[in-house]
């Protein structure tokens, strides 16, 4: 059978791949849907499977001004964690992790999801305290993080240099169940999955303007494809949904910024973990082509440009090159920018809008990704039911209104 299947795969090859049938459809948009998604990437996407799947709500389009997957959701480092301060937000993250876990059978499509484990470093008394406070309160919610010192640290990934530099490494807290994804199939796996329950997506479909009848309930949206008709509008289009928004009068408080990262070129397997500062602002792990991840922390304009700030790259690999001395003549191969949407809390808003019929899923800043079938399942909850599940109930707009803060600022201090 496996030599089957390499003869098979090198024929379609030589053949032009013209057996190959398309992941997922692509048809036109209808007139009229039972809810439409805003947003093709990871969390749009698993929104929508989440509705036919769990929901039954099959009559149901994916709108993406581009390709599928082509914003954050192909512009991160696909960092995978849960060892946030606050139990609200320690258990909406947890219960991502716990879908990770079991997403590649779920979808029947390998998102080469692995649990290496994140290390965040400290490296001042500061740093310190703030990790280990980090680690009793993941405990107390049940979420597994633990402390080590310098040397055990160095025993988890022998290349950390914890001494001999600028900022010595003091100890670090691990999550083992912390690792990495395979974001581009991440996108792919949600679209094909959703598509063969029914889910129409329609790409290269800009949205224009949101419809809203004299009541104020949306009824439906203006696109670069005509206009589309449907009760209830699922936005989640990460460092855009504030532009998206505004279409129905609705304003967030939200600031976006660029966040950048690079790789380097392929080496064969010698990272065996995450590493993260936060002091120092970069992190790193090696993907399964073999090139070195390496993030920043996010630019410090507000700006929709996809580029961002030389400097700040600069400023992470001199800071990997301190704590991994043996990269110090590996090449770069490539960077790229996305945009992130920041609270003032630094926590996610997952919910209805004053709108009737308008629910938004956005602000995720830099924590994006290792959310993604968490958010997307609570949100198709959120949308079918019009009522929060318990897990996104803490994280509504109006707790800006009401002083409800979700504080997570350093835990996401660095992007991730």
């Amino acid at each position: 059978m496996r030599r089957f299947s390499v003869l098979a795969l090198l024929r379609e090859g030589l053949a032009g791949q013209r057996g190959w049938q398309p992941q997922w459809r692509h048809p036109e948009p209808k007139p009229a849907y039972d809810a439409l998604i805003i947003g093709g990437g990871g969390h749009g996407l698993g929104t929508a499977y989440y509705l036919a799947r769990e929901h039954g709500l099959t009559n149901i389009a994916v709108l993406e001004k581009g390709w599928i997957g082509s914003g954050n959701t192909g512009r991160n480092t696909t960092i995978i964690r849960s060892n946030y301060l606050f139990p609200e937000s320690a258990a909406l993250y947890d219960h991502a992790v716990k879908l990770w876990e079991s997403l590649s059978q779920e979808l029947n499509y390998n998102v080469m999801f692995s649990q290496r484990g994140v290390m965040m470093l400290a490296h001042t008394v500061h740093d310190m305290q703030v990790a280990k406070r980090h680690v009793h309160a993941n405990r107390a919610a049940g979420v597994d993080n633990e402390w080590l010192t310098p040397q055990q640290a160095q025993a988890f990934c022998p290349l950390l240099n914890i001494g001999d530099i600028r900022y010595p490494v003091l100890g670090a807290a691990l999550q083992r169940r912390g690792g990495t994804a395979r974001h581009d199939a991440v996108a792919w796996g949600y679209a094909r999955a959703a598509d063969a329950l029914g889910v129409d997506i329609i790409e290269n479909c800009e949205v224009r303007g949101i419809q809203r009848d004299a009541n104020g309930a949306v009824t439906g949206v203006e696109t670069t494809r005509g206009t589309i008709r449907a009760p209830r509008i699922g936005v989640a289009a990460a460092g855009n949904t504030s532009v998206v928004l505004r279409m129905a009068d609705v304003e967030l408080p939200l600031e976006s910024y660029p966040l950048q990262a690079l790789v380097s070129e392929p080496v064969k397997p010698v990272f065996p973990c995450v590493v993260m500062s936060n002091t120092i602002h970069a992190y790193i792990s090696q993907s399964d082509k073999g090139e070195l991840v390496i993030g920043a922390g996010t630019d410090a304009y507000t700006s929709y440009t996809q580029r961002g700030g030389p400097h700040i790259t600069s400023h992470a690999l001199e800071a990997i090159c301190e704590l991994f001395p043996m990269f110090r003549r590996m090449r770069m191969l490539r960077c790229w920018g996305g945009i992130v949407d920041v609270t003032p809390d630094r926590s996610p808003i997952i919910g209805k809008t004053g709108v009737p019929g308008l629910y938004v899923n956005c602000g995720w800043g830099t924590g994006g990704f290792k959310a993604t079938p968490g958010s997307a399942h609570v949100f198709a909850w959120t949308i079918a039911r019009d009522e929060p599940h318990a897990l996104n109930a803490p994280f509504t707009l109006e707790r800006f209104r009401d002083g409800d803060l979700i504080d997570e600022a350093a835990a996401a201090a660095v992007a991730h």
